[in-house]
């Protein structure tokens, strides 16, 4: 389910973008305020007990009264560690700098931070907020407080609404789902890539398989994150194209390599 705050006066005032955002720009350029070790924690547990990062989400909830990182220090790291596999990538099949140069970007700017906006902001996850006005902004308003929240049937609990500021979750969602695919499909595939980008059933077979791996480790991490088991669909999908991609030997590392790099394969 996706996270819920109570619609009380506190927990509302605790989620005002003004004591939010200033801090988390200042802490983006300053090295000193990020939790890099924690950072790193986060990360090898999300590539092997990803049930325990989403336990410490909830303890942090329960602290700090919010669901949402206040630290940019894993958006930071990732963008760092996906920055240098790229220009890896580049070095071995790309002849041009200044093609370089725009694949880093693009990379950057499109696989990472816009995907994640548009993916974690879709109108199935539409975030929206406690507060009237944009609810009434918000089409999907009713879906999600409808269908993607708990529910409560003890009349003395307070209702529980999707508080405004979720989105913000679930783009931390977004970047753990992502640490993972990357170590597959950057760090894993990169050293692998002179045999998944070889011609041959065998080659294909390998490549599609380790896209399948990473792309249902992405799905199920969502699925942890919102604790809706909605998420878990696309995994079906998956596992279904898998063998047709296979017998048709259509190879993914191929045709991907071949529309970012300059060197053809």
């Amino acid at each position: 389910m996706l996270p819920t705050v109570s619609k009380t006066r506190s927990s509302i005032s605790t989620s005002r973008p003004n004591a939010m955002f200033p801090q988390y720009l200042r802490r983006i350029v300053k090295w000193q305020q990020m939790d890099i070790e924690y950072t790193f924690w986060q990360m090898l547990h999300l590539c092997t007990a990803p049930k325990i990062v989403y336990q410490h989400t909830k303890y942090h909830k329960q602290t700090k009264n919010q669901w949402a990182r206040d630290d940019p220090a894993f958006v930071v790291v990732c963008s760092l560690l996906l920055a240098v596999a790229t220009v890896a990538y580049c070095a071995a099949y790309d002849h041009s700098a200044a093609h370089a140069v725009s694949v880093v970007i693009s990379v950057l700017v499109f696989h990472f931070l816009l995907a994640g906006i548009l993916l974690e902001t879709s109108p199935i996850v539409c975030l929206p907020s406690v507060d009237k006005k944009f609810q009434k902004n918000c089409e999907t308003t009713f879906l999600t407080n409808a269908y993607l929240r708990e529910e409560f049937p003890n009349t003395c609990v307070v209702e529980q609404r999707v508080e405004w500021q979720v989105w913000l979750y679930a783009f931390d969602v977004h970047c753990n789902s992502f640490f993972p695919m990357f170590v597959m499909l950057y760090v894993i595939h990169y050293f692998l890539s002179p045999l998944l980008v070889a011609h041959g059933f065998i080659p294909a077979q390998l490549s599609n398989l380790l896209f399948m791996v990473a792309a249902s480790y992405h799905h199920y991490l969502n699925f942890l994150g919102y604790d809706e088991h909605f998420f878990l669909y696309p995994i079906g999908i998956v596992i279904i194209l898998s063998p047709i991609l296979i017998l048709s030997e259509f190879n993914p590392s191929r045709y991907f390599m071949n529309i970012y790099f300059s060197r053809t394969l």
